[in-house]
């Protein structure tokens, strides 16, 4: 199995309920074969001339590559964020089963 053909796509939320909704979104859809939520992160980063310190909660999005402008354009229409970490990361190798799996999710 070609192993480019899958991706982790990265987005930070502000909250745990933000976080919940947007995986379940993503998954239900179709968009991504699985979303891990990690626990509360900290966040420092600069934003409009501030530094900024937020709690945030990191998705790791699990999908075929060839969905990524369709999640990029989810996350964009379900995010509160104004300018939303959207991120796309190659895998590049894993088992085989599993990237099937991440493929065709059933």
């Amino acid at each position: 199995m070609n192993q480019k053909l899958f991706q982790i796509v990265l987005t930070s939320c502000p909250d745990e309920a933000c976080a919940e909704r947007i995986a379940r979104i993503l998954v239900e859809e179709g968009l991504a074969a699985c979303v891990n939520i990690l626990p509360p992160m900290r966040s420092i980063y600069r934003w409009k001339g501030k530094i900024e310190d937020a709690s945030e909660q990191l998705l790791v999005i699990k999908s075929a590559t060839a969905r990524f402008p369709a999640i990029r354009d989810r996350l964009r229409s379900l995010h509160p964020y104004e300018l939303p970490e959207i991120i796309a990361v190659p895998i590049a190798d894993g088992l085989p089963e599993y990237l099937a799996w991440l493929n065709h999710p059933e």
